[in-house]
């Protein structure tokens, strides 16, 4: 049985969409039945294009990808997600979006590399590295026995992996 994970973050324009990609691409290679899916509170409408190119890079085929709302998710006959996953700067005093019901939840929060200094390319570099620091969590989780783990110690590991 496919495990669903749900990434959010308010906009879903950027690091959701890196998880969301991420996620997809290890657990292809890995030959994990795991699918991610990305959504916001207050989608922004568009994926910010420095996720998209960072996306890319890594061999992340985003021509599916859009900024799309939570309540796609919400719907009947929407998959049934196991873990929801929030991945907004709460440091930065953003709003992360709350999923109702009984998945596992969990918080991973990262800066928003839209907001990097430096123009452009500080901008490029931010995506990269926040890309790169979302793919080794999702390896982490991807080590996981998602299949049979009981969701108190699911949601135990999970906040290992982002404590470490």
């Amino acid at each position: 049985m496919t495990t669903n994970v749900l990434i959010l973050c308010t906009h879903n324009s950027a690091r959701s969409v890196l998880s969301e990609g991420m996620l997809n691409y290890w657990a292809q290679r890995l030959g994990r039945d795991v699918r991610a899916f990305s959504a916001g509170s207050a989608p922004s409408g568009r994926v910010n294009p420095f996720a998209i190119e960072a996306l890319n890079k890594a061999g992340v085929d985003t021509s599916a990808y859009r900024s799309k709302s939570w309540d796609e998710f919400s719907q009947p006959g929407a998959p049934q997600m196991r873990i929801v996953i929030t991945v907004c700067d709460s440091a930065a005093a953003e709003v992360c979006p709350v999923w109702p019901g009984s998945p596992v939840k969990v918080h991973w929060g990262y800066p928003d590399p839209s907001n990097a200094p430096g123009g452009d390319e500080g901008k490029r570099q931010a995506f990269e590295l926040t890309r790169q620091a979302i793919g080794y969590r999702m390896l982490q989780l991807l080590q996981l026995p998602l299949e049979t783990l009981p969701d108190a110690e699911l949601q135990r590991a999970l906040k290992e992996i982002y404590s470490h």
